[in-house]
């Protein structure tokens, strides 16, 4: 399981990066190198951080990405005062930064069919999802423990998967129970649409095995596989209907 670098060993990399190197002599003239301005330098250690913990987890060193960018770790530190600092900014520019605002918005748009919105919603989503760099990084932070997975998850379910459960109730004519909380059962079921598309995605980007069906026809059974599903979990119980009797278990006779 990937680690990330406890504490002391981030202090220890961060004292014996504070001491200079000593000169090489050699007799080849010296690379000339482009001189970046701050914000300039600042992207390309993001850019080089992402690829570099989707490569190898986030038990690499900031040694190595130093070495890889041919920077120093001082000048490194300098941007960034601590691994943990980079992470998050890598969380938010991977996980945050391809968040569209609009999904939300047009999930809710009842001019037209809900099947429509599911489909026009998963098509965009899997555009930000279908990368090796977002799944792997998002699978490595669970091993980890690190927690974008966690974050991540929570917004879903809060702003798109929640979403989702009001606009089939309204769908299959329980507009009255909209307010309502979801109940466990219907938020599983809303889950299950999710998880089997994102599993389309780990099937390809982290087992390397090729999928049946293209991403477009993936989404639109899932669509129709849930809606199908949906329609006996969410419509309305019919009214005045008894709840259900519980059946009476008589007790075993003993021998």
């Amino acid at each position: 399981m990937a680690r990330t670098t406890s504490k002391p060993q981030e202090a220890a990399e961060q004292a014996a990066a504070a001491k200079p190197a000593p000169a090489k002599k050699t007799g080849a003239a010296p690379h000339a190198r482009t001189r970046l301005g701050p914000r300039e330098r600042e992207r390309m250690i993001v850019d080089g951080a992402v690829r570099f913990f989707s490569e190898v987890g986030f038990n690499g060193q900031t040694r190595e990405l130093s070495r890889r960018l041919e920077i120093t770790q001082p000048l490194l530190y300098r941007y960034f005062p601590s691994k943990k600092a980079l992470i998050d900014r890598v969380y938010k520019e991977v996980f945050l930064g391809n968040w569209d605002a609009g999904w939300e918005e047009r999930l809710a748009d009842r001019s037209r069919p809900l099947r429509e919105r599911l489909v026009e919603f998963y098509t965009g989503y899997v555009r930000v999802l279908f990368r090796p760099e977002w799944i792997r990084l998002y699978m490595y932070s669970g091993l980890a423990g690190i927690g974008f997975n966690k974050r991540y998850m929570a917004r879903i379910e809060r702003l798109i998967l929640k979403r989702i459960g009001v606009e089939l109730r309204h769908e299959f004519g329980a507009a009255r129970r909209a307010n309502a909380p979801l109940k466990a059962a219907e938020l599983e079921v809303i889950w299950q649409l999710h998880g089997g598309i994102f599993y389309y995605g780990v099937r390809r980007f982290i087992y390397g095995i090729g999928t049946h069906v293209d991403s477009r026809q993936m989404i639109e059974g899932a669509a129709d596989a849930f809606l199908a599903t949906g329609r006996g979990l969410f419509a309305p119980e019919p009214a005045g209907a008894a709840p259900a009797r519980k059946r009476r278990v008589s007790k075993p006779a003993h021998a």
